[in-house]
C-alpha cells in the first residue's frame, strides 16, 4: 500500500487556496456591513440641539438598538448597524421630538466599499 506524498507543492498550494478564501470571506463581511446614521439638527440658528439622554429613552421604550450618539457642531449623530433600524427611529423620532428639528438619515458606506471606489475612481496606467 503506497503511502500519499505531501509535497511542498501540495503545501503551498492549499495554503494559498486558504489564505484566498479567507481574505474573501473577510471582504465579504466588510461589504455586507451598512451603518446608517440620522442626523437632528435644529431649524433655527442658535437653537439647542435635543438631549442625547432623552433621544436615548426615546428609542429604548420602542426596542430601536443603536450604536453611538454623538454630538458634532450643531448637529446631533445616531448610528445604527443598519437603515432599517434607522428608519424605524426615524419614525419614532418624527413623532416625539417637538417641532422645530431636522431629522435626516445619511447612508454610511464602510471601508471596503471606500476603498472599492478609490480603487475604481483612480486612473490606472499600465505599461
Amino acid at each position: 500500500m503506497r503511502k500519499p506524498r505531501v509535497t511542498l507543492r501540495h503545501l503551498a498550494w492549499s495554503t494559498m487556496l486558504l489564505m484566498v478564501l479567507g481574505t474573501g470571506m473577510l471582504f465579504w463581511s466588510a461589504v455586507r456591513q451598512q451603518e446608517s446614521t440620522l442626523a437632528i439638527r435644529s431649524i433655527h440658528q442658535g437653537a439647542s440641539m435635543p438631549d442625547g439622554f432623552s433621544i436615548w429613552h426615546h428609542l429604548d421604550a420602542h426596542g430601536i438598538r443603536f450604536k453611538s450618539i454623538t454630538p458634532e457642531n450643531d448637529t446631533l449623530l445616531i448610528t445604527f448597524d443598519s437603515s432599517a433600524q434607522s428608519a424605524a427611529a426615524k419614525a419614532v423620532l418624527d413623532k416625539t421630538l417637538p417641532r422645530g428639528y431636522i431629522i435626516a438619515q445619511r447612508e454610511n458606506a464602510s471601508q471596503a466599499v471606500q476603498w472599492l471606489s478609490r480603487l475604481r475612481d483612480a486612473p490606472h496606467r499600465m505599461g
